[in-house]
């Protein structure tokens, strides 16, 4: 089955030809380890971990590595790890790094497994790769593309004349309209720090340009390099890394002598109810938020396979319902039609577990996540194995259901609720939100206990309440409130 993928160096779609079928290799930028993940944060996260599933299933399971890095040496990091040694936390400034980046990484592949992420095949912490960094900004001073400057090392952008195709930019261009460092060591305002030395706070390398540490553009050049080879498949990560990031990485690692990445792919950036997620707005939360708030990490991931990975995402509420009942409807499906864990386990053993081939090609056309759902609701129709079957074989596939005991679990909301039933917890929902907004808070607590004891699942996102019924529901703790 071909694939086709949007390729940001030539600006259009074209057939994916992988430069070895048995060794498919994918690259993808990795979140800077300094605090929980934002919902944006999520985003690359589900779009390329969709991407690997499909190269997976096309290509064998052990025949596609993805590397997905972790930025551990980073000013923010230094930054969180200073503030909470002068709040009284014992142990060196390292160990203090170390120990924040350790619970960082941690949190962070918690989250993305709750979204139903795998994890990728390799997972490089930069701190691990200094040396490789070295040897690589060693190579490009050696040929005149990088120079030494008062314990930097920088690049020499107008050494490679290729810069600025990536993101379809000029050189002269970025000048005039870019935010640039303009330092008196550099020669050109766009020359970047491959190497800058640090202070006795900051966590540093011994280097043949003295005590410091490495750029951050040189990281993931180091590391695809030395986890994939000179040339690979993909790059992929949110389009705000298209410039200057992935433009440096491009141009360094081409100078060093590697053709790098065939494919370069971006995904679109997330807002959040028709705004920029910011914290002074009040619409910023991360992943983390929302599942203790009862949203499902599969209701999450389908939120986000609704939109297409080109396009502006906008997480809303609305959207959130609507996934979440999408999903519900089609585990009730298989559920009504005896499908269980122990079916799903048979079909997988006898060779029927079988894909649906065109919901495979429609994801096949440039990750078209919105196409294949579309497909899933015809197969839900279907009502027969035909269709039931690769319904299933889908939702696993994208990632939105991990553990078949789900089907146990749901079950028709319309078979266990009552007419009265929704009037009666829209009442308590509003009573809960006057009580909170009156800060009576003791009742706020009494109206959400009772709720929950009923199994009523009630989520607040942006300061709308809505609601679901849980597997656990039991109308009988209403009744009285009838």
């Amino acid at each position: 089955m071909a694939i086709k993928l949007y390729n940001t160096k030539f600006r259009k779609r074209v057939e994916f030809i992988p430069i070895n079928e048995s060794d498919v290799r994918m690259y993808v930028c990795g979140p800077t380890v300094y605090d929980r993940a934002h919902l944006g944060n999520a985003r690359p996260v589900i779009v390329f971990d969709t991407l690997f599933r499909l190269l997976r299933y096309i290509y064998g399971l052990d025949h596609v590595t993805y590397a997905r890095n972790f930025t551990d040496v980073d000013d923010k990091i230094n930054a969180t790890a200073l503030a909470r040694q002068q709040a009284g936390a014992l142990g060196t400034l390292e160990d203090l790094i170390a120990e924040r980046s350790d619970e960082t990484i941690k949190w962070y592949l918690e989250d993305m497994a709750a979204l139903g992420a795998l994890e990728p095949t390799k997972m490089p912490r930069a701190t691990q790769y200094v040396t490789q960094m070295i040897e690589m900004i060693e190579d490009l001073i050696a040929k005149g593309n990088a120079y030494e400057i008062e314990g930097h090392a920088l690049f020499r952008v107008r050494s490679y004349p290729e810069y600025g195709s990536l993101s379809g930019r000029s050189v002269d261009d970025m000048i005039a309209g870019a935010r640039v460092e303009v330092v008196p060591y550099k020669e050109d305002p766009m020359d970047f720090v491959l190497w800058k030395p640090s202070s006795d706070d900051q966590p540093g390398w011994n280097s043949p340009w003295g005590h410091g540490r490495p750029g951050w553009h040189i990281e993931c050049s180091a590391m695809a390099l030395d986890l994939l080879g000179g040339e690979f498949d993909i790059h992929g990560g949110g389009n705000d890394l298209m410039f200057p990031h992935h433009e440096n990485e491009a141009a360094q690692s081409t100078c060093a002598g590697h053709e790098f990445a065939n494919v370069w792919m971006h995904n679109e950036m997330l807002q959040v109810e028709g705004k920029k997620m910011s914290k002074s707005l009040g619409n910023f939360f991360t992943v983390r938020d929302l599942l203790k708030q009862g949203v499902a990490g599969e209701v999450i991931r389908l939120v986000f396979l609704m939109t297409h990975y080109r396009k502006p995402m906008d997480w809303t509420d609305a959207k959130r319902v609507e996934a979440h009942k999408m999903l519900n409807d089609w585990f009730v499906v298989l559920r009504k039609h005896g499908y269980s864990p122990k079916t799903v386990d048979k079909l997988k053993a006898s060779g029927d577990w079988v894909a649906d081939i065109e919901l495979m090609g429609v994801l096949s056309n440039d990750l078209n996540t919105p196409g294949a759902l579309a497909r899933m609701h015809v197969l839900a129709k279907a009502r027969t194995a035909s269709g039931l079957v690769p319904l299933a074989h889908a939702l696993e596939m994208l990632g939105l259901v991990s553990d078949w005991n789900v089907l146990d679990a749901s079950s028709s909301q319309d078979d266990r609720m009552p007419d009265w039933v929704p009037v009666v917890i829209d009442r308590l929902i509003a009573e809960r939100g006057a009580a909170r907004a009156s800060k009576d808070w003791g009742e706020a607590d009494r109206l959400r206990d009772l709720l929950n004891t009923a199994g009523v699942q009630v989520t607040d996102v942006a300061g709308t309440a809505s609601w679901l019924l849980g597997s656990g529901f039991n109308p009988v703790v209403l009744e009285g409130l009838k």
